[in-house]
């Protein structure tokens, strides 16, 4: 029991370093996007109905260097500033898979057909996640005036500035801090009870790999950089590229932190459809890259990666733990006021 709580905590405190730093930049972009993205710039983009706004939300997604939750205080503001739910879960979905950091690093560990496969899916995973939000689960007519016609709308540069980082950096985390916690806890969890290497070792049919790769990669936070190497050593086991593909996919685009989040933000359908989304999307991808490396006789070539240097993610995930009981138990009832209007 002690080593279990050991390896508990131990699994606990690597999770939150690794995820630290990238949630971290994302509360950064989202202050900034609060203060440079107008209203009417949402609203005109990603508000609307239809196929476009799905469109523009994952062009908009794919590049940017954010992770699973890293992007979700960055999607919850594009969404208080006017954009549709279907928008807000296509970025979701596009964002965290892929970035620029993470293409270079996919390009230079699994090759130029997984650099190029990664991001094209990505992209259409966010289109059809968003789609299917669209027609399960249609948002009722909101008025985003109505939702923010606040200092961060409003006002001068300076107050503007202001609203956007105390929203991005006190009412942000404390509006999700606790699911984020509890997400870390049930990832922490999965990662002590399954053994090293166990999946890599006893799979065997394509498909099968496929299925516990999905499994694996859902709950579990992993980013899109951090998840390539693993997708690598995985490879280098014996898992197809369509397998690791699935996990690299499933890991950054989801875990149980993000579900539990925009289940609250967004509520119970939206998630469910979203990790729907994920799944089918994962499925097909791994199916697709499986049949075009058999095709073409795809070699994949291993190499080793660099990461973030531990002294950073150990304190960015001490700066995260003193922001998050901040905001969730020094300042919240002082720093919510109007916003908490925002879900």
């Amino acid at each position: 029991m002690m080593n279990f709580a050991k390896d508990f905590v131990i699994e606990f405190w690597m999770t939150l370093s690794e995820m630290s730093p990238y949630l971290l930049f994302g509360f950064f972009v989202a202050a900034l996007l609060s203060v440079l993205i107008s209203q009417n710039f949402i609203e005109q983009h990603l508000g609307g109905e239809g196929i476009w706004p799905l469109v523009k939300a994952s062009v908009l997604g794919v590049p940017l260097p954010l992770c699973s939750c890293g992007v979700i205080p960055v999607s919850m503001s594009l969404h208080k500033h006017g954009a549709s739910k279907g928008s807000t879960i296509s970025f979701l979905l596009s964002t965290p898979q892929t970035g620029v950091d993470s293409i270079f690093v996919t390009y230079s560990l699994l090759g130029p057909v997984f650099a190029i496969f990664r991001p094209l899916v990505a992209f259409f995973t966010g289109i059809i996640g968003g789609g299917l939000i669209n027609l399960f689960d249609p948002e009722k007519e909101r008025q985003a005036k109505e939702i923010c016609g606040e200092a961060c709308c409003t006002g001068k540069t300076h107050k503007r500035l202001a609203h956007g980082f105390r929203f991005a950096f006190i009412t942000l985390p404390g509006d999700i801090g606790k699911a984020m916690l509890l997400g870390l806890v049930i990832a922490a969890f999965m990662a002590t009870i399954i053994p090293d290497n166990y999946f890599a070792d006893k799979l065997g049919h394509p498909i099968l790999a496929m299925i516990v790769m999905m499994f694996l990669g859902i709950p579990v936070y992993v980013c899109a950089t951090a998840s390539v190497p693993i997708a690598a050593v995985l490879i280098m086991k014996g898992l197809t590229p369509g397998a690791a593909l699935v996990f690299l996919m499933t890991g950054p685009a989801t875990n149980a932190a993000s579900f539990t989040t925009i289940y609250k933000a967004l509520g119970r359908k939206t998630a469910i459809l979203y990790l729907i989304s994920v799944a089918l999307c994962a499925l097909a991808a791994g199916l697709s890259l499986d049949f075009i490396a058999k095709w073409f006789n795809i070699e994949v070539i291993v190499k080793p990666a660099h990461m973030l240097p531990m002294w950073l993610k150990s304190t960015a995930a001490a700066l995260l733990l003193a922001l998050l009981g901040y905001a969730i138990f020094g300042n919240r009832k002082k720093c919510r006021n109007s916003e908490q209007q925002s879900y």
